[in-house]
């Protein structure tokens, strides 16, 4: 790494997270959650809206290599987080309702998000991706419900302790455990060279059963016997959390899958679960994370949409993927003997997106699933909807 390389490195995450945290705190005074501000700071930065010379001038282009490996390793740090957030014990209080919003909120959204996506195809769509693997990917990507940024709006409001808190949160740990594992499949598919996407799916599926079957045992016993004074006691599930990532990159699906599988099987009550997060969660998010936003803003180029056509198309990308979580989650709770406010409430929850889509359009843009046009409609679909869950869920309240 040369030394001007490493200079505007640091001087990117500088603006990024500064940026990021003033934005986040004038947005706060309008009821949004904090990783819009971030997620603002890196599009501002990009070239869609100041330019792309001014734009290099703070991210210069030799600096996205350097910075797309720190926002990586800041991804996979951060869905382990993420993965020590479940709560699995809260699932079986409210088994019914959980479930079946989960499912609900996965399945009419990813078969709306598909049959778009066969519009979309001969429109929008790259020339040598298959139709099949780009229907699958935006069905994934309708699905996907930010599982932290919607614990924070709950605590926030005051929510996360109700029933319909407790729902809502645990849908969504279900809902995205569902989607990671569509997700899998999908880039299993994508990188594997014809003939060999079975051998990467049955790859995901055993690695899954042996995480959940063999290695969540033994996490639960070591956790339990962890010597909180000892240093090594973190750094043995940090290694393991490395080693999990590699395994599934090597699998042939992303990294984040096994940093995400790791964090779900330590126990979220344990006192390592405490200390990882303790130590890590300001580290990642404020310091790890705006690289991500910074690099996501780089490839963001919301210049591409050009005409009223483009616009269109995206206000219908907006459309569906809202309709799609709305109506999912509001049947389902209507259907378990939810009141239709709480209901409707658990729509507008569920269709929170956030951080985990923008991970998500990432892998899709990295493997060349979705062109940069695209990408840049999805980025603004994850941005609307979840702006749109406050003011949504102060009207339902009302």
């Amino acid at each position: 790494m040369s030394g001007d390389a490493l200079l505007h490195l640091l001087l990117a995450l500088a603006a990024v997270i500064a940026l990021g945290q003033i934005l986040a705190r004038l947005l706060a005074l309008a009821g949004q959650p904090p990783v819009i501000g971030e997620v603002a700071a890196g599009l501002l930065l990009g070239p869609s809206l100041i330019g792309a010379t001014a734009s290099a001038r703070i991210l210069p282009p030799d600096v996205a290599p350097l910075l797309g490996m720190v926002a990586q390793l800041g991804v996979i740090l951060y869905m382990f987080i993420v993965g020590l957030d479940l709560h699995l014990d809260e699932l079986k209080a409210q088994a019914r309702v959980t479930f079946a919003t989960s499912a609900a909120s996965i399945v009419v959204p990813f078969v709306l998000g598909a049959a778009l996506a066969v519009y979309l195809y001969p429109r929008v769509s790259l020339p040598d991706v298959p139709i099949v693997t780009f229907a699958l990917f935006m069905g994934v990507a309708m699905s996907i419900t930010a599982f932290p940024v919607l614990a924070r709006l709950l605590s926030d409001w005051g929510l996360t302790r109700t029933e319909l808190g407790v729902v809502a949160l645990s849908a969504a740990a279900v809902g995205d455990v569902l989607a990671w594992c569509l997700l899998a499949i999908v880039v299993g598919i994508a990188h594997a060279e014809p003939g060999s996407a079975t051998k990467v799916a049955l790859g995901a599926m055993a690695y899954i059963g042996v995480m959940l079957i063999v290695a969540r045992p033994l996490m639960q016993r070591y956790v339990s016997r962890w010597n909180p004074s000892s240093p090594y006691g973190v750094a043995a599930v940090l290694v393991a959390l490395l080693l999990s990532a590699a395994a599934t990159e090597a699998i042939g699906i992303h990294a984040i899958f096994g940093a995400f599988l790791l964090g779900a099987i330590v126990p979220h009550d344990s006192r390592v679960a405490s200390a990882l997060g303790t130590q890590m969660r300001d580290l990642v998010t404020i310091l790890l994370l705006p690289a991500f936003f910074a690099f996501t803003g780089m490839h963001t180029r919301i210049d591409l949409l050009s005409g009223a056509g483009d616009w269109l198309i995206c206000a219908l990308i907006i459309v569906v993927a809202t309709a799609g979580k709305f109506a999912g989650a509001f049947v389902a709770g209507r259907a378990t003997g939810m009141r239709g406010r709480d209901a409707a409430m658990l729509g507008a929850l569920m269709n929170t997106r956030g951080l985990m889509e923008l991970i998500v359009l990432n892998i899709g843009l990295e493997l060349g699933i979705i062109s940069p046009r695209v990408f840049a409609m999805m980025v603004l679909m994850a941005l609307v909807t979840t702006m749109s869950t406050a003011p949504l869920l102060k009207v339902f309240q009302r």
